[in-house]
């Protein structure tokens, strides 16, 4: 694990369904006895709320720049709030990480990924998650899903997210070791169940 704790992040499109099953699956977790820390990225301390409000609800942000903010973000996130709470021996279950920016400014953006991924890496110290939920959503379906209210990432075409959702999924692959990659369009329940199981593996079965 990555340290006394264990860090399980969630990925996927936007409209994927992730914040009801990180809700359900930490819910779990603690009806198991678990201490969880629930965050996210961006916007997981008082510093990271400035930056989500300029990231995705200001105006135009240069695509390196943007990079840059989440990395800011990732980096004050990591060293407040996940590194602790992870030394205390909680399980952090955490929407988005850098997986995210590689998907969204690597591929989205059209940067290098890997200039993107090591940004990421010298923010956060190469802290990575012991597993990583990816919930794959078409984007037609997500855009649908998320009705009239989009932020700024989230107007962006369809063919935007496409190569967002594309480069996820080859991420996946390239270790697989690392990721539970789940059709969003499954019932929620069917959702929560195979994400229980594959938690409940890597943490010893917390039941």
């Amino acid at each position: 694990m990555s340290a006394a704790g264990s860090f399980i992040v969630f990925e996927g499109g936007d409209g994927a369904g992730k914040t009801t099953q990180i809700e359900a699956l930490a819910q779990w977790l603690r009806d198991a006895g678990r201490q969880v820390t629930l965050t996210r990225e961006p916007g997981g301390t008082a510093l990271g709320q400035q930056i989500r409000q300029l990231l995705l609800h200001g105006d135009h942000v240069e695509p390196r720049a943007e990079a840059l903010l989440f990395a800011a973000d990732r980096a004050h996130h990591v060293a407040t709030v996940v590194r602790p709470a992870l030394e205390r021996g909680d399980v952090v279950v955490q929407d988005r990480y850098f997986d995210s920016s590689v998907a969204y400014q690597g591929e989205g953006r059209d940067l290098d990924g890997a200039d993107v991924l090591h940004l990421s890496l010298w923010a956060t110290r190469e802290l990575h998650p012991d597993l990583t939920v990816l919930l794959d959503v078409d984007p037609s379906v997500g855009r649908a899903r998320r009705g009239d209210m989009h932020d700024r990432l989230e107007r962006e075409a369809d063919d935007f997210h496409s190569r967002v959702r594309h480069r996820f999924l080859a991420l996946a692959q390239e270790a697989p070791e690392r990721y539970l990659v789940l059709d969003a369009a499954l019932p929620r329940e069917v959702l929560a169940d195979a994400i229980r199981e594959r938690v409940a593996a890597a943490l010893g079965d917390p039941t």
